[in-house]
């Protein structure tokens, strides 16, 4: 699996570099989502701008993500999304269950909003 991290102050960002998005990829990327969080730096952005095509159970592993993300006090959110992976999003109602933004910038601003949120309704940790 081709990826690039890019830790910034107060979240990851990945980048897949990979045309499709397999479920082989899935354990692979849950493996480096739980490494990248071990530290003060939690959330993360993943930039899907070079996915063109997505499995079922990729689509799947990312709303699972999302899920344990927010149960943890933690940011996850998708950008840059290609239409293909979104139709394959929206076919398997996965969409809207996902925190899902046009530019990594707007993912950026989503997971500042999000810790502020969360620091207002002492939500935990930032």
């Amino acid at each position: 699996m081709n990826f690039k991290i890019d830790t910034k102050e107060k979240f990851h960002v990945i980048s897949l570099n990979e045309p499709q998005f397999s479920a082989n990829m899935t354990d692979k990327l849950h493996e480096l989502f739980t490494e990248v969080t071990q530290n003060d730096v939690k959330h993360i952005i993943l930039n899907l701008k070079t996915v063109q095509t997505l499995e079922q159970p990729a689509a799947q592993f990312l709303a699972d993500e999302q899920q344990k993300a927010y149960a943890s006090s933690r940011s996850f959110v998708l950008c840059e999304i290609q239409p293909p992976v979104k139709d394959t999003l929206k076919k398997f109602d996965l969409l809207d269950l996902l925190n899902v933004t046009p530019t990594e910038s707007e993912a950026w601003d989503i997971v500042q909003m999000e810790e502020v949120e969360r620091e207002l309704l002492g939500g935990g940790e930032n």
